[in-house]
């Protein structure tokens, strides 16, 4: 890829575009912005691109394949399930293992396609956790729901957490750290053959929130997470196996976070599925500035209205709190969306 290899498709819908732009298999772009380093973002031709952005659209339009067994032909919902005594939102709530078990298989009867497990929270200003605090938190937890037919993914920085946990059933790997918080995770997960979620973080849990800086927020995200993607391949995993997150809330500050959501179809340009987890995030409580806001569970609202604004550019995986209701507001804007293309056809 060259410079200003970026393309942001735009307007996007679910019936093709004469000349427009196929994205991720499923959407079309009816207009395009190339971005660069050097300038402002300058509209572009779908249909006539520059040679050099040919890949880049390639990439961006190719369908998705099944991740972790999940089809990418629409948005679906990774349930969130904290096994810790601090995560931000419901720290606590699931530090039993019986509960958390009982909470896990009350979201996949609700419709969850994954149930994310993680004992350490990675809040800003969390401490870590031991090794063997953390394995004692989630194993019971993965295990149980794995043979119970779920689909579980291991939320771990940790190779030895990953490795324990795939054993007892785990299916998917989410790294915050994109597989660089531990030096022996990445030849973990390519030795597994495990498929992964590549998030990006700028700095620690404990420091990332401390005046975070970008060059371009967009591009410097995109331009790690294709780093990361590629140092993936290069261990032996397809890209069929990855998915990246842009990490919301994650060494951002508000501003950072809202650029990223609007150029969230960026990311298709990296040929992934594409997970977004905004799900009652300090962000929201910056926005709505009430009272009630200040208390996470408090953000439900919000968190819909931003994962919506997510499906909108072509998220395919939501990682949520909330799982019925970010179900039943993700089958109304999906209904109206497929109404919406059959009635232009």
């Amino acid at each position: 890829m060259t410079a200003d290899r970026y393309l942001l498709p735009r307007a996007l819908g679910r019936r093709p575009v004469p000349g427009g732009l196929p994205v991720a298999g499923r959407l079309w772009a009816a207009a395009a912005d190339r971005l660069s380093r050097s300038g402002p973002a300058l509209p572009v031709d779908p249909s006539a691109l520059p040679e050099e952005l040919a890949g880049r659209a390639a990439l961006l339009g190719a369908p998705r394949p099944p991740f972790a067994g999940v089809p990418m032909d629409r948005p679906c919902v990774m349930g969130v399930l904290n096994v810790t005594p601090d995560s931000f939102s419901d720290g606590g709530d699931r530090l039993d293992a019986a509960r958390a078990i009982d909470d896990g298989l009350a979201m996949a009867e609700a419709g969850a396609a994954f149930l994310d497990v993680g004992g350490e929270s990675t809040r800003p200003g969390a401490a870590p956790v031991t090794l063997a605090e953390e394995l004692r938190r989630v194993l019971p937890v993965v295990e149980a729901l794995a043979k119970a037919g779920c689909r579980v993914s291991i939320d771990t920085r940790h190779a030895e957490v990953m490795r324990l946990a795939v054993a007892a059933g785990a299916c998917l790997v989410n790294d915050v750290t994109a597989l660089t918080g531990d030096p022996e995770s990445l030849a973990t997960v390519a030795e597994l053959q495990v498929p992964v979620v590549l998030m990006h973080m700028q700095g620690e849990p404990q420091t990332m929130q401390r005046n975070p800086t970008y060059e371009d927020v967009a591009l410097d995200v995109f331009d790690f997470l294709e780093g990361r993607i590629a140092a993936c391949l290069d261990a032996g995993l397809s890209r069929s196996a990855v998915a990246v997150d842009p990490g919301i809330g994650f060494g951002k500050t508000l501003e950072h976070n809202l650029l990223l959501l609007d150029r969230l179809a960026l990311f298709h340009g990296l040929g992934c599925p594409l997970l977004l987890g905004v799900s009652r995030k300090s962000f929201i409580g910056r926005i709505d500035t009430s009272p009630a806001a200040k208390a996470a569970k408090n953000r439900l609202p919000g968190s819909l209205a931003a994962a919506l604004a997510g499906v909108h550019r072509g998220a395919q995986i939501l990682r949520v709190h909330d799982v019925p209701e970010t179900l039943q507001a993700l089958a109304v804007f999906e209904a109206v969306a497929e109404a919406e293309a059959d009635a232009i056809g």
